[in-house]
């Protein structure tokens, strides 16, 4: 019995040797820089997202928390990086949704699968969409830009942050239910577009406020009506798109941080504990706000969830528009 004893013992502090240090360093984590990385350009709302939520959990984490664009091929190339990386927590994904719901619809051979790549993490912020002009483009409300649109056919052009974006779909959505044809021309981020919109060189842009809040207020671009149920408070004079004569055209972004799959439960945990902390958090709240978004947390279960349902969704929206993808 007594070698039996030893036999016992002996696997016992095996098992400790081997699995206590990888979950001490779980719970310490982290211990060295954690980057997040946004597959899109600077200037939108992810971008405004993973900043924000970088500034607090470097505070939390007493770790430099960096963010990393990396933009291109409709937000594929950052979504794969993360999902290549090493599960130890210190890369994390600052999802948009108009990425990781939609590609998956758009793209047959995707090197990442939206439930399989990635573990959920948390919600961070939702926003609505707020449909813009050019300045000088001679339509006030939506209802005179469609009515402008109609007189010339195809001549009318729309930016979005990426093939296949929530951009892309909801402007094909208003071509749809208003009768009109546009130009789709495609950018590498919310940024690049809303400065080609200023700039003029395009002629509507379907975006979230935390971009557009100070353009609309400089007046160096329109704003034709909220694609939302509700006028947003950081845009009372804006009505939504029922209010300016469209009901039933709607549509809402949301963002939201995920690990790469098989990341440990404790890291999962420790991260999603201090982005609740932080979300919650009435500095977070109303900077969130004062950009035109709103800060909502979910934990991972609920995001986890809450991704499968999106999924469905938009790729029933996308097969009935018939909407396809092309990596670029």
């Amino acid at each position: 019995m007594s070698g039996v004893r030893l036999a016992t013992a002996a696997l016992a502090v095996a098992i400790v040797s081997v699995a206590g240090p990888a979950a001490a360093q779980a719970q310490n984590y982290p211990t060295r820089p954690v980057t997040i990385v946004v597959p899109a350009a600077p200037g939108g709302t992810a971008d405004f997202t993973a900043r924000l939520l970088s500034e607090g959990l470097t505070k939390a984490f007493g770790v430099q928390v960096l963010v990393e664009n990396k933009s291109g091929a409709s937000g594929n190339l950052g979504n794969t990086a993360v999902a290549r990386a090493a599960p130890d927590g210190y890369t994390l994904l600052l999802a948009y949704s108009g990425f990781q719901v939609t590609n998956p619809a758009l793209y047959a051979n995707l090197a990442w699968d939206p439930l399989k790549s990635f573990a959920p993490v948390a919600l961070a912020i939702v926003a609505p969409h707020v449909v813009l002009t050019r300045k000088n483009l001679p339509a006030r409300t939506l209802a005179e830009f469609v009515a402008y649109a109609k007189r010339q056919p195809g001549k009318i052009n729309y930016a979005s942050s990426g093939l296949g974006s929530i951009q892309n779909i909801g402007a094909e959505q208003l071509s749809l239910l208003s009768d009109i044809k546009m130009v789709h021309v495609p950018y590498r981020g919310a940024g690049p577009a809303m400065n080609d919109l200023i700039a003029g060189t395009v002629d509507l842009f379907i975006t979230t406020p935390p971009s557009a809040v100070g353009h609309i207020q400089a007046g160096t671009v329109n704003a034709l009506a909220m694609a939302s149920k509700t006028r947003h408070p950081m845009l009372p004079q804006v009505p939504t798109t029922a209010e300016a004569g469209l009901p039933g055209f709607e549509l809402d972004a949301w963002f939201a941080v995920y690990a790469s799959a098989g990341t440990p439960a404790p890291v999962i945990a420790r991260l999603t504990g201090a982005i609740e902390r932080l979300v919650k958090s009435d500095n977070f709240r109303e900077r969130a706000e004062g950009a035109g978004a709103y800060a909502r947390y979910m934990t991972p279960a609920e995001l986890g969830k809450f991704t499968e349902t999106e999924l469905e969704y938009w790729t029933a929206v996308i097969r009935k528009a018939g909407i396809t993808g092309e990596l670029q």
